[in-house]
């Protein structure tokens, strides 16, 4: 049941433009965390989702508020 909710949770959350994309991101950090099956589609999504956050959070000057990093 937890499977399907998450799921359905991914996949409205993927395909809404109006989402949070920090909430997906974060929802990506505490799931890899606490993964009882490391290979699974689920966990293999979201650590795509945390590179590309990683890659696009190094080439940013700013931070999620607009405060300059540097």
């Amino acid at each position: 049941m937890r499977r399907v909710i998450l799921l359905s949770w991914l996949v409205v959350a993927s395909s809404a433009q109006a989402a949070d994309d920090r909430t997906l991101l974060n929802h990506c950090k505490a799931l890899v965390a606490q993964a009882p099956a490391p290979d699974s589609a689920e966990v293999q999504h979201c650590r795509q989702v945390i590179k590309e956050w990683t890659l696009r959070d190094s080439r940013m000057s700013v931070d999620e508020n607009g405060r300059p990093l540097r």
